[in-house]
């Protein structure tokens, strides 16, 4: 494949995750991962914060994607955060992000669950408190960056991106065992059909109830 037509996206707050464990697009030949991390020990790429990418140029990067950081944030650098995705994206760029969905498990909080279970993961069980406020176990060893300081519901989510400028987006919205939002946000819009196809290439497969914004 020569290398001009292959894509770059950038892999926000990807930890110790590689292009593998990003979507099923983008673990393709065609797309080229760039690293980036505010933990120096995750050896990114590009070590920053997601309220300041300035080691990007603008309109530099094809795509984003940003699984389960965004909540890590306190709520007035969301906006920040968000604009810089917009900035680094190319015109016809999109970002795919993930994020706990603050609806889904306040109804297990409601029924009085906040320390059951929620679900089984490969670092164990995960309960509600552990979704809320971050992984108790990782904070208990002293990696402090897992802390959540803010959060989202559906229409929090389409909301925030439309504010900071995306033309379009589609969320999809997975309860139990998932308890997660996924979202596809476009720089510029795309006809109905196209962005329906997109976000089919990056949505997981299991629950994949999107629906499109009317933004």
């Amino acid at each position: 494949m020569a290398a001009d037509s292959v894509r770059t996206f950038l892999h926000v707050g990807c930890g110790r995750s590689r292009q593998q464990d990003t979507t099923a697009a983008f673990n393709q030949p065609g797309w080229r991962e760039l690293r980036f991390d505010i933990d120096p020990a995750a050896s990114p790429d590009i070590v920053g914060t997601m309220t300041d990418m300035s080691a990007l140029a603008d309109a530099s990067m094809d795509a984003v994607f940003s699984s389960h950081n965004l909540e890590h944030l306190y709520v007035h650098e969301v906006p920040v955060a968000v604009r810089e995705f917009l900035r680094v994206l190319k015109p016809g760029g999109f970002v795919v992000l993930a994020c706990p969905d603050l609806q889904s498990v306040c109804a297990l909080v409601a029924q009085d669950k906040l320390l059951e279970p929620a679900y089984q993961s490969a670092a164990g069980p995960i309960a509600p408190l552990d979704i809320l406020y971050g992984f108790r176990a990782d904070m208990a060893r002293g990696n402090l960056f897992m802390a959540h300081r803010c959060g989202f519901t559906r229409s929090v989510l389409l909301n925030l991106f439309r504010e900071c400028g995306f033309a379009q987006a589609i969320v999809m919205q997975r309860p139990h065992p998932f308890y997660d939002l996924w979202l596809l946000a476009i720089k510029q819009g795309l006809p109905d059909g196209q962005a329906r196809a997109l976000a089919d290439a990056h949505f997981p497969a299991e629950q994949r109830t999107a629906a499109l914004a009317d933004l």
